[in-house]
């Protein structure tokens, strides 16, 4: 199993192996293989965070990013916005280090799913394309599922879907992966979208916890569906 995708599960897992600032480097390693190479050439400027605005401002049930371009909205009042780690989510396997990487997590305080989505200026060299992207998201399912047999057991059921192209607003790039296995008897879907919006690499990482009386993949596809990013002309 290759190293990338070591780290990526470790992403979506919430950093259990790398903070997610370790990642970025991978992902730029393979952004080279599949674009041909074109090492040291710059395709745009820099990108300098003000890591001293505010993520954002909450708008009746719309987030609007500051410190990065972006809003979404909540679906019903089930959902709420964090800025902050949620207390429940280091229950769920996932490792306070990957979450402070964090932009912004949208909950359900009482079935436990979540979305946590966060923004990184790309690389100065880094070129992004379909295949690019689609290859980073796919990378990492694997991986995911031997570290959840490694904690359950070798015969722990993982279901794994295709890389999917996905469309999220203002957004050049993007694709979707997901995987489903039970906690318990609790039906879990543990989904990503990785995307690209020059000049800033995009992560979604959603985590659905079934529980009767709440349809919560579908608001977190009303969520995925009301992300926006400027678009670029």
């Amino acid at each position: 199993m290759g190293h990338f995708a070591l780290v990526l599960v470790s992403l979506l897992r919430g950093g259990r192996l790398m903070r997610r600032r370790l990642f970025l480097p991978f992902i730029l390693l393979v952004i080279l293989s599949l674009s041909g190479g074109c090492a040291g050439i710059p395709v745009r400027e820099e990108v300098k965070v003000d890591s001293s605005l505010p993520v954002g401002k909450i708008e009746g049930n719309t987030f609007q990013g500051i410190r990065y371009p972006f809003k979404v909205s909540l679906p019903s009042s089930n959902w709420k916005f964090s800025v902050e780690i949620p207390d429940f989510m280091e229950g769920l396997g996932f490792k306070r280090p990957g979450l402070e990487e964090d932009e912004l997590f949208l909950v359900n305080p009482v079935t436990k799913s979540n979305i946590q989505i966060d923004l990184t200026p790309a690389g100065r060299t880094a070129r992004f394309n379909e295949k690019v992207i689609r290859t980073i998201t796919g990378m990492g399912a694997g991986s995911m599922t031997e570290e959840l047999r490694m904690e359950h057991g070798r015969d722990f059921p993982v279901e794994v879907s295709p890389t999917t192209p996905y469309s999220l607003k203002g957004v050049q790039f993007a694709a979707h992966r997901f995987v489903k296995y039970k906690l318990g008897k609790t039906p879990v879907i543990h989904g990503w979208v990785y995307g690209f919006s020059e000049p800033y690499q995009l992560f979604i990482i959603y985590m659905v916890l079934e529980k009767e009386g709440f349809n919560d993949l579908n608001d977190i596809t009303k969520i995925l569906d009301s992300f926006e990013m400027p678009s670029k002309k």
